[in-house]
């Protein structure tokens, strides 16, 4: 591997293995660029894990990261505990490479997707039938579709992962949504 010069933080595995996946669909070699995308385990870790970084690598890495809309707070803290800015505003952290889902990667990938293909990733996978029962239980039936599907995809462990990368490989590339998009545009050499 090529020496680490950019790290993107992410809050779990489903998050790292949809921009890994999408990287490769757009044609980023992201070990040759010296980018490695780093899934935290949590939003709350960003602190430790941006000290822990900049340890490792050094000053001059570039960071990056990516969250959900409700760990938005988790980040700015995280931040501006790394002495990386203080009261940042979102478009302050955008600019400095963070970026956030209008609410989950989930929902990013589901609303991009759309539901139709999303139904046709499931049932490839085999589980459509576990979907449908799903949709019945009580505490879902009646709820949105979206909302079924996110969550859906979290109920099992390892799904989450497995699908984020399925999603983006089902993903038109004309509609990439933006903070996918934004994050990894910010990670290039040019970017």
């Amino acid at each position: 591997m090529s020496r680490v010069t950019t790290v993107v933080l992410v809050e779990g595995v489903s998050d790292q293995a949809a921009l890994g996946a999408l990287a490769k669909r757009l044609g980023i070699n992201l070990e040759a660029e010296g980018v490695s995308i780093v899934a935290m385990g949590g939003a709350s870790a960003i602190g430790d894990s941006i000290e822990n970084i900049l340890e490792l690598h050094g000053s001059d890495v570039k960071l990056a990261g990516l969250c959900d809309r409700a760990e938005l707070g988790d980040f700015q803290r995280g931040i501006q505990r790394a002495g990386l800015g203080s009261d940042l505003s979102r478009s302050e952290m955008e600019a400095r490479g963070f970026f956030v889902c209008t609410d989950d990667l989930e929902d990013e990938l589901i609303r991009a997707v759309g539901v139709t293909a999303v139904e046709r990733v499931i049932e490839a996978q085999g589980e459509l039938s576990s979907f449908r029962k799903f949709q019945n239980q009580p505490a879902w039936r009646g709820q949105a579709v979206e909302a079924q599907l996110r969550r859906f995809i979290g109920t099992k462990s390892g799904r989450k992962a497995r699908y984020g990368a399925l999603l983006v490989d089902a993903l038109d590339l004309a509609r990439v949504p933006r903070p996918l998009e934004r994050v990894l545009a910010h990670v290039q050499p040019s970017g």
